[in-house]
């Protein structure tokens, strides 16, 4: 049978519901958080997405993609939070589609170079209304002060744990 908690037992993020671990309740733990924030926003452009037949992850390139004339893959991994072997099999589908380009680096012909194609412009100009549209609903519903406040302090929490090492197996 599951104790009532009393006021001590919220106050101590350090304790769980089962005062077994040593551990915050899992519901409130950091990575939690953020991962059901990002699904409930992501639920948003979800069906958006669908429609015009991308997964998250080839969009996230494509935009990606958006902001630089054309990048080293191993730098479009780092920016688009993709492991190479993931990006790989979705760059190989996104150029089977046209939407991106890739080429041998000038530099070192063993590196590839991608970049944005004509259709791919395209794809992410039909997108763009309705991703502004799902944005403009977001900001109304949360507020434009406290999205830009949460950007703010998401950016800010990823800067100041830049240097932090983690713990390996500590998933929060």
């Amino acid at each position: 049978m599951a104790r009532k908690k009393s006021p001590e037992d919220s106050s101590s993020s350090a304790v769980s519901t089962s005062g077994r671990l040593p551990m915050r309740e899992f519901s409130r733990s950091l990575p939690m958080s953020l991962l059901r924030a990002r699904e409930a926003v992501m639920r948003q452009f979800r069906p958006s997405l669908r429609n015009q037949g991308l997964t998250e992850q080839q969009w996230r390139i494509l935009r990606a993609l958006t902001a630089v004339e054309a990048i080293e893959v191993t730098e479009l991994a780092r920016m688009a939070f993709l492991l190479g072997p993931s990006l790989s099999r979705i760059l190989r589908d996104l150029e089977a589609r046209k939407l991106v380009e890739r080429k041998a680096a000038e530099a070192d012909q063993r590196r590839a170079v991608v970049s944005i194609s004509a259709e791919g412009l395209k794809l992410i100009a039909a997108v763009a209304p309705t991703s502004e549209a799902i944005y403009a609903e977001i900001t109304r519903r949360f507020g434009a002060r406290r999205l830009s406040e949460l950007q703010e302090m998401l950016s800010a929490l990823e800067q100041d744990l830049a240097g932090m090492e983690g713990v390996d197996g500590d998933d929060g």
